[in-house]
């Protein structure tokens, strides 16, 4: 199996969860530029509900499968708070990119934000949280996480396609 292949049926389950994560982080980039880079509204939505959908099913289960057991130590509970609360700042910014009645300026300049907080905090997390995270859960156990962060992955991410 290829964890480059953005099929969210493909699970590969030799990855740690911070390999899984990492690949998924990857994925959120690409589209964060494809969506700054697009210049046509009706694609650049399309290119939002893309995004929205990867970083709702990534959140859901990195919020399980790492922030939960790392926030178990007390070593890793302010780390996970910081990390749930820039998930809920996205969740909001998202919330207003989905209200109708907002004009197409207010939608730019959120859209833009959201981007910016994504990069933020996928840099926060690859740079910091993930080192900590590291020293907290042992190897074996990053091994199940990574198993068990795909698996709900791919199913919140199949269960959620038909919102999008």
């Amino acid at each position: 199996m290829s964890n480059n292949n953005n099929d969210a049926n493909e699970v590969d389950l030799t990855q740690d969860i911070f390999a899984a994560l990492i690949d998924n982080h990857e994925r959120q980039r690409a589209l964060c530029d494809k969506l700054e880079s697009t210049k046509d509204e009706a694609q650049r939505k399309a290119i939002y509900e893309e995004l929205k959908l990867e970083l709702h099913s990534h959140a859901a289960a990195e919020e399980r499968h790492l922030y939960v057991p790392v926030m178990q130590h007390d070593d890793g509970l302010d780390l996970s708070r910081h990390a749930i609360t820039e998930h809920h700042e996205m969740d909001e910014m998202m919330e207003t990119l989905d209200d109708g009645r907002i004009g197409q300026e207010k939608w730019d300049s959120t859209c833009a934000d959201l981007i910016h907080k994504v990069r933020h905090h996928l840099k926060e997390e690859e740079d910091k949280f993930f080192k900590e995270a590291k020293k907290i859960l042992d190897s074996d156990l990053q091994q199940r996480l990574g198993s068990l962060y795909q698996v709900e992955y791919a199913e919140f991410k199949q269960a959620h396609a038909d919102d999008a």
